[in-house]
């Protein structure tokens, strides 16, 4: 079922919730859903440690896990996970850096980049699907406005009290 669905249903009221609310409700429901049809079409690896391996690739350099943990915005622990099945799965290897002993860096392997390269029409397809219909301004406008929410959540890195 859609968020659309959901709200049209009668089954939830959303009646006095605040939009801020609403939204941030809104990106949680579709990275679950996000999630659940991603780690379907990908069959071999899960949408996580396929966003994982999408970073990797991005980088001008093998991030180390510090630098992808960063750019994932998830924990060096979750990370560490997320490498380990990619691992497993010979889709990354993990290298000392030859200027800095005390770094690893994580590269894709071979076998990554022609997964890659196999799923990549399917993976366009369903980025086609996603977007249909929708204007490049109101993309750049979501983009900025969780960019802006981003900024503002840095600002939160400690806990709220709890009353």
């Amino acid at each position: 079922m859609v968020i659309e669905d959901v709200v049209k249903s009668g089954k939830i009221d959303f009646t006095g919730i605040p939009s801020n609310y609403y939204l941030l409700g809104l990106l949680s429901a579709f990275e679950n859903r996000f999630q659940a049809v991603a780690d379907n079409a990908m069959k071999e690896i899960s949408w996580k440690q396929f966003f994982a391996v999408i970073c990797v690739s991005m980088c001008k350099e093998p991030p180390t896990l510090r630098e992808l943990s960063d750019i994932l915005g998830s924990s060096h622990q979750n990370v560490k996970q997320i490498l380990l099945k990619l691992e497993k799965k010979d889709f990354i290897r993990v290298e000392t850096d030859p200027s800095d002993k005390r770094k690893q860096r994580v590269v894709l392997t071979d076998r990554c980049r022609a997964f890659c390269a196999k799923n990549d029409a399917m993976s366009r397809q369903l980025m086609g699907t996603m977007f249909a219909g929708i204007p490049e301004a109101d993309i750049q406008t979501t983009i900025q406005t969780i960019t802006n929410i981003e900024k503002n959540l840095r600002g939160l890195e400690e806990p709220c009290e709890r009353q």
